[in-house]
């Protein structure tokens, strides 16, 4: 029995993503730069590419103020690259004005034919610095227009940010059904009341079960508290070998080379480095054992240099494989997944454990995808 109550009750799959390294997160040795894993257009699609032809069914494109791809841009630009992998784009609430958003999303999601999922963002935007309640407060206002654009004829929004009256929604309407599904991350009270009213997959971090199951109970009563259920997911690196030693030594051999102080400057660049979710992170990398495992098969040591997610899964395949069971049987229904290089252990995972998995598409299970072009303007609909 799951930990919650979760949307997708029935489902006995996954859906399994990778992560594209657009946002200078790519190495061999964590702490040391690499040219040749920049975060170009050429490194990143051909992450991209690769986990398509391994069968990962979504893949995360982040968002952050570093050296590499704007994550829509990207987005677009992976559309006539891919065909079965959808791309899950992080988009920072606020950054561009909530109309034109929805339109962009609407004319990505035509682009993608239904295979754009969205990750919603609330850190501060580069160069500010705003208060919890206002960065959620914004984040909340630009769902519901967005929900308005994707669903009905005009966007009527009064709020403490953003007022529409009457504005036709004819440019924004997108090819899923009710709009691409929106993920979403946050432990505040704030965050987790906005994901609870309006989100359909709930995003956390690693970190020990008993502490998952405290997140997911969290989401859950809020979501409970508007009538709704939601699904979740577990954002997590991995490293997974033959045997749990050669998973372990592997470990030791990324971080073989890192300067703590340049670790710590890496964590501090992050725009989401004072966030209460990072916080925790770092609770767990300090409770963490002397080889850094928090847990049996969950090693913190990523987490010294790098901000947000900072856990691995780390063993056989057989422990790996076990672990994610265990997760799904809490009632996680998403899992995206990393290592590095990326490029290297996206292979890795793909052809280990991956094969042994039951995959889905949650866009297709929830039944946002039409079989045929939808009625819209961009699509089979009346041009008006």
């Amino acid at each position: 029995m799951t930990v919650v109550p979760v949307t997708s009750a029935g489902l006995d799959a996954a859906e399994v993503s990778w992560f594209a390294a657009l946002c200078s997160d790519d190495y061999q040795f964590l702490g040391v730069p690499d040219g040749a894993l920049r975060s170009s257009w050429k490194h990143c699609s051909q992450i991209v590419r690769t986990a398509e032809a391994q069968g990962f069914r979504n893949i995360l494109c982040p968002s952050s103020w570093q050296v590499g791809q704007d994550t829509l841009s990207f987005v677009a630009a992976c559309a006539p690259v891919t065909s079965k992998i959808n791309l899950l784009a992080a988009v920072r609430c606020g950054e561009m004005q909530p109309a034109m958003l929805a339109r962009t999303i609407a004319t990505l999601d035509h682009m993608l034919e239904g295979r754009l999922t969205v990750n919603v963002i609330s850190s501060d935007f580069p160069g500010e610095k705003a208060g919890s309640r206002y960065r959620y407060q914004r984040s909340r206002e630009v769902v519901e227009i967005l929900k308005q654009a994707w669903t009905r004829d005009e966007i009527e929004h009064e709020g403490e940010v953003y007022s529409f009256r009457g504005l036709g929604t004819d440019p924004a309407k997108p090819y899923q059904t009710g709009g691409p599904l929106l993920y979403f991350g946050g432990y505040s009270p704030d965050a987790l009341e906005l994901c609870g009213q309006h989100c359909d997959v709930y995003l956390m971090w690693p970190e020990r079960e008993e502490e998952l199951a405290g997140r997911m109970r969290a989401a859950a009563g809020a979501a409970a508290r508007h009538g709704r259920t939601l699904d979740y997911g577990l954002r997590v690196h991995v490293i997974v070998r033959d045997t749990e030693a050669e998973a372990k030594e592997y470990a030791e051999y990324i971080v073989s080379k890192l300067d703590d102080a340049e670790g710590a400057a890496i964590r501090a660049r992050a725009l989401d480095a004072g966030s209460l979710g990072v916080s925790h992170q770092a609770k767990a990398r300090e409770s963490a054992d002397a080889q850094g495992f928090v847990e049996p098969g969950l090693w913190t040591g990523i987490g010294r240099a790098r901000s947000g997610c900072g856990a691995a899964l780390v063993g056989s395949t057989d422990q790996v494989l076990s672990k994610l069971e265990r997760y799904r049987a809490m009632g996680m229904r998403a899992f995206i997944l990393s290592g590095y290089p990326h490029l290297d252990e996206c292979e890795q995972f793909g052809s280990r454990v991956l094969p042994q998995l039951k995959t889905c598409s949650l866009p297709h299970e929830y039944g946002r995808v039409p079989a045929a072009p939808p009625a819209t303007p961009l699509a089979a609909g009346v041009r008006r």
